[in-house]
């Protein structure tokens, strides 16, 4: 099974919008999922624009899939989904 990417926004926008809580999340997924996940820190995804599809900030994105005003829950769950597994 190919590595499910987990790309987490570290830009300032996302950081101050909660986005310090996605370093708990990296270490979790690198605990639980070190075999079935690659978690990296992205500069800027660039979704914080006005004009933007998404909703607000922190953002992650899973498989390519954004996750906004990301928490570690939404992402953890959003991945359990990937992975075909539940929470």
């Amino acid at each position: 099974m190919e590595k499910i990417e987990v790309e987490i926004c570290m830009g300032t926008t996302c950081f101050i919008m909660g986005g310090e809580s996605m370093q708990e999340l990296a270490s979790i997924l690198q605990r639980k999922y070190q075999d079935k996940v690659n978690t990296k820190g992205i500069v800027c995804h660039g979704l914080c624009n006005t004009d933007c599809q998404y909703s607000k900030a922190p953002y992650v994105k899973v498989a390519g899939d954004v996750i906004s005003e990301a928490t570690v829950d939404k992402v953890l769950s959003a991945v359990n989904k990937k992975l075909g597994e539940e929470a």
